[in-house]
């Protein structure tokens, strides 16, 4: 059945993201926007390449984790007997769930090393929904053991993590302007090019991936106001396909080289994006605290 409901998902979203694609695509060429190039799209083509052949391997582990913690369910809702409930529950908690794995991508450096590859891109379209995080089927599904501790399926669990992952890429637009009552709870392409934004009041905000209501429950949330410019605060100009993967981890490496204390080669690899002891670098609080005293 799960096989069926993935294969149906797959034959659903290709048509969607060719479609939306070929227009977004037509859009920028007939008003010279200039979204699109060929080596950002090949980037992004390669980066997810990598991602769901690491997500199918591991994938089998993954299920195998959730079932086991399953079997020790504390409550659950009968999907067959209330199952509006249960899909429901299902697609908020695990929208939250995936809010606390995005923000701790975001806010430890370890993490954020995985993550940057989705962040470096200085184009924004639909075609960015792609630039994986390679690395993040290794510890992505430990977010969603809670899930299974409170009875939902892991087999549910998954399913609508891809389901709610098609919403996720098609926010990736510049296309399409603000959306009225929906940017109260939804994240919005508008609330997304603020997350993908190098601006400093923008940097590591609204983390959601299909409601904006925890960004705005744990402070987190920024409305597009300022023009937004993409990619990181230092870009790579580089789509050298290795350096695109390890860039972020050879910087580690070269940060503990330092001769510094244990406790800052800690806080080089566990410590927010952007720390450093000397502050010869700047974390994103730090650079949003210097711009608020000017």
């Amino acid at each position: 059945m799960n096989e069926f409901r993935e294969e149906l998902l797959i034959k659903l979203s290709i048509p969607i993201y060719t479609i939306v694609i070929g227009i977004e695509i037509l859009y920028s060429y007939w008003h010279k926007k200039k979204y699109y190039s060929t080596k950002g799209v090949l980037a992004n083509l390669y980066l997810t390449t990598l991602n769901f052949s690491l997500d199918i391997l591991v994938r089998g582990v993954c299920l195998a984790v959730l079932w086991y913690f399953y079997q020790f369910k504390l409550i659950g809702i009968d999907k067959v007997a209330h199952p509006f409930v249960y899909w429901s529950v299902l697609v908020i908690a695990q929208d939250f769930m995936f809010y606390w794995l995005h923000r701790v991508d975001h806010y430890c450096r370890f993490f954020w090393a995985v993550h940057v590859t989705h962040h470096s891109s200085e184009e924004f379209n639909l075609t960015v929904g792609f630039r994986s995080s390679v690395f993040q089927p290794l510890y992505r599904f430990m977010y969603f053991i809670p899930l299974s501790l409170v009875g939902f399926d892991p087999l549910d669990v998954m399913f609508i993590y891809a389901a709610t992952q098609i919403y996720g890429i098609l926010i990736h637009t510049k296309t399409i302007g603000k959306l009225g009552f929906l940017e109260w709870f939804l994240s919005t392409p508008s609330h997304h090019r603020v997350h993908h934004a190098s601006n400093v009041k923008y940097l590591d905000k609204n983390m959601g991936m299909v409601l904006i209501i925890w960004d705005r429950l744990f402070g987190t949330f920024a409305k597009e106001e300022e023009e937004v410019v993409y990619g990181l605060t230092t870009n790579l100009n580089t789509y050298n396909p290795i350096t695109m993967v390890f860039h972020e981890w050879k910087a580690i490496f070269n940060d503990l080289k330092k001769e510094t204390s244990l406790k800052n080669k800690f806080m080089y690899v566990f410590g927010p994006p952007g720390w450093s002891h000397d502050g010869s670098r700047k974390t994103s609080h730090q650079l949003r605290s210097e711009l608020k005293s000017k």
